[in-house]
């Protein structure tokens, strides 16, 4: 286990971007990993869709192991966990929830400066304080373990770019092992980020994102690439507008575009 977490440590090289795939159940991750992933993320937003409920703070800490150990069986990859803002605005919440994602074999996790179910962010000094505390209890456990802190204020339309940047500041001088300001205004905002700090920086692939390619974010610093929800909500596309077809006009043709069960059987298989 202490190999699987170093080596997901080993992937985070600034402009060498690795792709963490977010997988929303078993079958996705395995499937993800055979097709080249090098590691798996959970998606808050993708697992409470498996659940029928919408994003946003609407899935519970226990929830959240379960589901990430469930992964964590189904692949030999590494796990990392989006684990929203830790589960509780306190900093001990944060520092627990790194010791019991340790425990189920996670290689590292994420944590957002979000006061979920709303979008308002903590307090600056409280956000650091939390990742002060999570790094701690990383630091302290007897393995590898990568806490990745995120400043989501710049896509909750929250605070601006420098506050952003303030944030993440802060949060590497509290411990953290790579930074993540979700969705920069624009893609040159991310050479900016990179050049702000001296950590791997994460970037988000969703909506406008989508248009650049592995080596443009590789050209900017970027060390690790994280899909969030982007697949799972392709995916979700593929039931709504098939479903609109189905039950509205009464056809069925989208159903031609789909994968051949020996080809999923194969993948699952590997």
């Amino acid at each position: 286990m202490n190999d699987t977490a170093t080596r997901f440590r080993d992937l985070h090289r600034p402009g060498d971007p690795f792709i963490l795939a977010n997988a929303w159940d078993a079958g996705s991750a395995r499937m993800l990993q055979a097709l080249g992933a090098p590691a798996i993320g959970t998606s808050s937003a993708a697992h409470a869709f498996t659940l029928g409920r919408p994003d946003m703070g609407r899935v519970t800490r226990d929830e959240a192991l379960a589901h990430a150990q469930d992964l964590v069986a189904a692949v030999t990859v590494p796990v990392s966990g989006d684990f929203e803002n830790g589960f509780g605005a306190a900093p001990e919440t944060c520092a627990e929830t790194v010791r019991l994602a340790a425990e189920i074999g996670l290689a590292g996790i994420s944590i957002e400066d979000t006061a979920l179910p709303d979008a308002t962010p903590y307090d600056a000094a409280l956000a650091a304080e939390r990742i002060r505390d999570a790094a701690a209890a990383a630091r302290a456990l007897k393995r590898d373990f990568v806490l990745v802190a995120r400043a989501d204020g710049v896509m909750n339309g929250q605070y601006d770019l420098d506050e952003g940047l303030a944030r993440i500041a802060s949060f590497e001088d509290a411990g953290a092992d790579c930074l993540y300001i979700p969705m920069p205004p624009a893609f040159a905002d991310l050479a900016r980020i990179c050049a702000a700090t001296t950590l791997p920086v994460n970037a988000l692939v969703a909506g406008p994102y989508t248009a650049h390619d592995r080596t443009a974010f590789a050209r900017v610093g970027v060390a690790r690439l994280s899909l969030g929800s982007s697949l799972a909500r392709a995916t979700h596309r593929v039931i709504h507008d098939a479903g609109k077809q189905m039950f509205g006009e009464g056809r069925f043709d989208l159903l031609s575009h789909s994968i051949g069960g020996d080809r999923i059987d194969a993948l699952l298989g590997s």
